[in-house]
């Protein structure tokens, strides 16, 4: 992802400074990771307004790129931070309380490693299980998990893009984690 060797706050700096292609690197380096954490967060229910909220996100670490500072967060951290508050921004107007999952759609979001197809119907029973869990977590736990597990983001990472205490966030991460053992455990001792 950073194989160029130019780190990201640079990059956002020229941009700011107005190399274009500043932006354009930045963004292939975390477009993937930052549709997929809007995504997540929103639950399948709300997935047509991923690409929306994508969009808002890039334009506002557009518009906000002369006030990045380094010395507080990452970019990474930043760029999750500005795209967390715009899935609760978009839940709040939405009035959203529990966001449910798709069954359906969880299918096509995971993909099938089993080699049969009785294994794959396994699997994808599992995965469609596991994503319906995730989406059930809580707004807080469900973001710290995704920020953990989909973008890698440290315990310090989350806790400053979700503008909590490093405790707070390492709470939130272990009661998804227990919520997602507890509601999964059948599944797994079936599948292990």
């Amino acid at each position: 992802m950073e194989g160029d060797g130019v780190d990201d706050g640079e990059l956002l700096r020229a941009h700011a400074a107005g190399e274009a292609q500043a932006f354009a690197r930045l963004y292939d380096r975390y477009d993937r990771q930052s549709f997929s954490f809007i995504r997540r967060l929103l639950g399948a229910s709300h997935a047509d307004a991923a690409e929306d909220l994508h969009q808002e996100t890039w334009l506002a670490v557009s518009k906000s790129a002369a006030s990045f500072d380094a010395r507080k967060a990452g970019f990474r951290t930043w760029l999750f931070t500005i795209a967390r508050r715009k899935v609760l921004d978009h839940l709040r107007r939405e009035k959203v309380v529990v966001v449910s999952a798709d069954p359906d759609e969880a299918a096509m979001t995971v993909r099938d490693p089993g080699p049969n197809p009785a294994q794959q119907v396994e699997s994808r029973q599992l995965a469609e299980r596991l994503v319906a869990v995730v989406e059930a977590l809580p707004l807080e736990q469900r973001g710290a998990f995704v920020m953990f597990a989909d973008g890698g983001l440290s315990l310090e990472e989350i806790a400053t893009a979700s503008g909590v205490a490093v405790e707070t966030a390492k709470s939130r991460l272990r009661y998804a984690r227990a919520r997602l053992r507890q509601a999964l455990a059948d599944e797994w001792s079936a599948h292990v």
